[in-house]
């Protein structure tokens, strides 16, 4: 029981970290990488000092944590949350990252955004 509680924890806390790390991680790579990793953004913006890309994943993530039961009854004891990814460029690299909407979920904080960013963490994560 122990074992699975472990397993359990370490789950939670790899899914939540990963949007976290990035958040730092990908400040400088050039823009073609970013969307090499992330693919193309939803949103583009041109600033006078740059540009700021978004994507979207507006299709609610849900927790682990939902018990259905007979007659229709349903419990959810996660969470459901949404994410967009804004970056800001400057001189065509990452200046910036921030995350925005409702992204908590049982899973931590941005958990929502961790299918946005997981390719690009990696990918810093290699070099």
């Amino acid at each position: 029981m122990k074992r699975t509680r472990l397993c359990l924890l370490l789950l939670v806390a790899s899914c939540s970290s990963i949007p976290v790390r990035a958040k730092h991680d990908i400040i400088g790579i050039s823009r073609s990488s970013l969307i090499a990793c992330a693919g193309v953004p939803d949103n583009t913006a041109i600033l006078d000092d740059g540009e700021v890309l978004q994507w979207r994943q507006d299709q609610a993530v849900q927790g682990p944590f939902t018990v259905k039961g007979p007659f229709g009854l349903e419990v959810d004891l996660s969470g459901h949350g949404t994410c967009h990814v804004v970056a800001r460029l400057h001189e065509g690299r990452v200046a910036q990252v921030e995350y925005t909407g409702p992204s908590s979920t049982l899973l931590g904080p941005y958990s929502a955004c961790r299918p946005l960013v997981a390719a690009c963490e990696q990918l810093v994560s290699r070099d």
